[in-house]
């Protein structure tokens, strides 16, 4: 391993390690050298090199442990039928979804597009999560997608696992660089129990061709994964407390081991971009991939013959979350 890899690791070790957050002089003013932050005094200048160097942040204790459980109280609400929302899904791991019927909270592995749900919604209006959110995209905000995630113990099929990904490979919308994830842990998050696994600094170079894996034992539907990758740089584990959230670049490469435990293992979380993005061709741009898909989802909720194009689909399903909405109308 290289001098500057080495020196990553060991930044990000410290971090990861010390149980605090990086609080250091706060950084005002304009700098041409920050290209993935923008002048924002919440972030110490540590915290905004550490972001633009690796591609992530991690902020400690951000989220109170009495809107998690919330979360949970309705997640479960909607597993068992007894709550649900316009445009909301409700997925199930490949493994299950081949094997015999598991009824509740067992059987889903995610709920996508709570955007409508608003219980679930607060999460993303949550103003400990905006206020680092602007520091990425700016005050005017949308929440693009989102996720509650239930990761399933796996049943020896490694189907749990999430393959190594960029974000971006899904998004119609530019530029890259005000575009930020928030993911935060619903309980404690360990290796053992599948936790994310990001490769700092990728987020440096470009998108990447995205296919499904060619996994023994199948993959979840829209579980895309990088096709090339230089698999000798440094991965690190992203091992969290409950309520601690990470914030992420969309080209960064990351992704969740199996869960080797016998619990779910849950986490939510929402994409932001600033409101006044600018929409792409993705056929054009990225491929055909992601709008096929796309194309048979719209055939299933709406029917044949409908033909919808993926920025219409974004816009459609993104909510505003703070400021103006700008270029999603």
């Amino acid at each position: 391993m290289d001098s500057p890899a080495k020196s990553r690791l060991q930044v990000i070790s410290n971090q990861l390690n010390s149980g605090k957050d990086l609080k250091l002089q706060q950084c005002s003013g304009t700098d041409s050298k920050y290209r993935y932050t923008l002048d924002n005094p919440l972030l110490s200048q540590e915290q905004r090199q550490f972001y633009e160097d690796n591609g992530y942040l991690v902020v400690k204790h951000l989220v109170p442990s009495e809107p998690l459980q919330d979360y949970v109280d309705h997640f479960q609400k909607i597993c068992q039928g007894e709550a649900s929302a316009p445009l909301l899904v409700v997925m199930r791991d490949v493994a299950i979804a081949k094997s015999e019927f598991v009824a509740g909270e067992k059987a889903v592995t995610k709920i996508q597009s709570f955007q409508n749900y608003e219980p679930l919604f607060d999460y993303c209006r949550t103003p400990e999560i905006l206020k680092y959110v602007e520091c990425f995209c700016g005050a005017d905000i949308m929440a693009v997608h989102t996720m509650l995630i239930n990761k399933p113990p796996d049943p020896g099929t490694k189907t749990s696992r999430h393959p190594l990904h960029q974000d971006l490979n899904y998004f119609p919308f530019r530029p890259a660089d005000r575009i930020v994830c928030a993911w935060t842990a619903m309980e404690k998050v360990t290796r053992a129990n599948g936790c994310l696994v990001v490769l700092p600094g990728t987020h440096h170079g470009t998108l990447k061709q995205h296919d499904y894996p060619e996994w023994e034992n199948g993959v979840n539907k829209m579980y895309y994964g990088v096709k090339d990758f230089d698999s000798t740089q440094p991965m690190v584990h992203l091992e969290m407390e409950k309520g601690d959230t990470v914030f992420f670049h969309p080209i960064l490469i990351h992704g969740s081991g199996t869960n080797r435990t016998h619990g779910f293992r849950k986490a939510i979380s929402c994409h932001y971009a600033a409101s006044d993005c600018h929409f792409i061709d993705m056929e054009k741009e990225v491929g055909p991939t992601i709008q096929k898909e796309m194309d048979e989802y719209v055939r299933k909720r709406v029917g044949p013959g409908v033909k919808v194009n993926l920025a219409d689909i974004w816009k459609f399903r993104a909510r505003v979350a703070q400021g103006e909405i700008l270029n999603f109308l």
